[in-house]
């Protein structure tokens, strides 16, 4: 059993260790505090990444001691830490937050650091108890851009064809969010990024998770979605709205002012909220998870997401089922775009450039600039689901606002 959670439910716990259920794996006298796994089913292997430390775990035993690698933050960046007020215990240490596959022998780690992150490759071949399992020195590089610098902060990143794709914070203070690329086969070895002073390309994101996806059968069109939430300044007030974006995974940057900046990023809002006109107001606005279900089509999965609500009124959390045909088609339909940094977003109903926005191909290359007519893309898409499940909870101050109200309709069968 592999938690999080610092202090699980006793009673719970007992009663699953019983019955056989789980197997209990606690990590150093220190603490776990377990940021990663990483599940290789075919060559029987799970990686953890922890508080300074790699764990190799066999999944068919998690009783049987584990093989570990030590991988402290240096003293140095400790102590930098500490002078800058972080928790010794809980900030100051080196977590291992990102855990990849990048070829059949190396594995690409990223670490905390104490908030100095780094990266490395771990070689990892032959048997799980006799094999090469070690940490390559020679391989340390800066893990800003690919690792968040707080261990709490949310985060993602996934791997493909030896590219890194990260959403994450790229400073100290994590206010700078963005969407990253890296890594990737020499010589392409170059970031790509999502802009830095626009706020309205992505504004304090907490990032949930990244998917690589076929959109068609040509591999040209392939792209990477990736979810989060952010903060919106669009209205009077700030809010938190949640988002659905993609990028081509072949795009390569643009021009002067889009040099190592990606010329296909589009955004759109993932809505959630109670189907029918009673629903209006009752938006699930914070994203806190994403399942993607395979169907039959690779190229359609079902989506899965899990929402909360930061609403004054009513508190209460959410799972919203979404078509990925739907999402893919909120993408290909109108957009939204800016005059300028004092205006708002509105529909673009102008003659659609070519190459349309967030598409990439040899010519757009040389004419980058005909995409940024849409910096930040897509802001009036909305992306709504096909199924909602909900569980509500109203302050009590609120009981008699909502006595004799006709309570929202669910489906009776959810048919995917």
């Amino acid at each position: 059993f592999l938690s999080k959670c610092t202090s699980p439910p006793v009673a719970l716990l007992s009663e699953l260790v019983q019955s056989g259920s789980v197997s209990v794996f606690m990590g150093a006298s220190g603490g776990l505090h377990s940021h990663t796994l990483l599940l290789d089913e075919e060559k029987g292997r799970l990686l953890l990444g922890a508080r300074d430390h790699v764990y190799l775990l066999d999944p068919d035993n998690l009783s049987r001691a584990p093989r570990k690698i030590v991988w402290p933050a240096s003293l140095d960046r400790v102590k930098m830490c500490k002078l800058a007020g972080k928790n010794v215990n809980l900030e100051c240490a080196n977590f291992v937050r990102v855990l990849h596959n990048y070829n059949h022998t190396h594995v690409y780690a990223c670490g905390t650091g104490a908030f100095h992150p780094t990266c490395a490759f771990i070689e990892l071949t032959g048997h799980r108890e006799s094999g090469v399992f070690q940490l390559l020195p020679s391989s340390f590089e800066s893990g800003r851009l690919k690792c968040p610098f707080d261990p709490r902060q949310p985060f993602t990143s996934v791997l493909t064809d030896q590219y890194l794709y990260a959403g994450t914070a790229s400073d100290f203070l994590g206010k700078d969010t963005t969407f990253t690329r890296s890594l990737g086969p020499p010589p392409d070895q170059n970031y790509i990024r999502t802009e830095i002073s626009e706020d309205y390309w992505i504004n304090e994101a907490s990032f949930i998770s990244a998917h690589p996806m076929s959109d068609t059968h040509n591999p040209d069109d392939d792209k990477i979605y990736f979810f989060f939430r952010e903060v919106s300044r669009e209205g009077k007030d700030k809010s938190i709205l949640s988002r659905v974006a993609r990028v081509c995974k072949n795009d390569v940057g643009g021009l002067r002012s889009l040099t190592n900046k990606w010329t296909t990023f589009l955004k759109a809002r993932l809505v959630c909220s109670i189907p029918g006109p009673d629903g209006v107001d009752t938006h699930f606005d914070e994203l806190q998870d994403i399942f993607m279900l395979p169907t039959r089509d690779d190229k359609n999965p079902v989506v899965y997401g899990v929402f909360t609500t930061s609403s004054s009124i009513f508190r209460g959390s959410a799972v919203c089922v979404y078509s990925m045909a739907d999402i893919r088609a909120v993408f290909n339909g109108p957009y939204a775009h800016k005059e300028g940094p004092d205006h708002r977003w509105v529909e673009y109903e102008g003659r659609i450039p070519y190459p349309r926005p967030g598409t990439v191909n040899t010519y757009s290359l040389k004419v980058s600039h005909l995409v940024q007519i849409l910096p930040g893309g897509g802001g009036g898409g909305v992306a709504c689901p096909r199924y909602f499940l909900f569980k509500m909870h109203f302050p009590a101050t609120l009981q008699r606002d909502t006595r004799g109200r006709r309570s929202p309709q669910l489906p009776s069968q959810l048919s995917i």
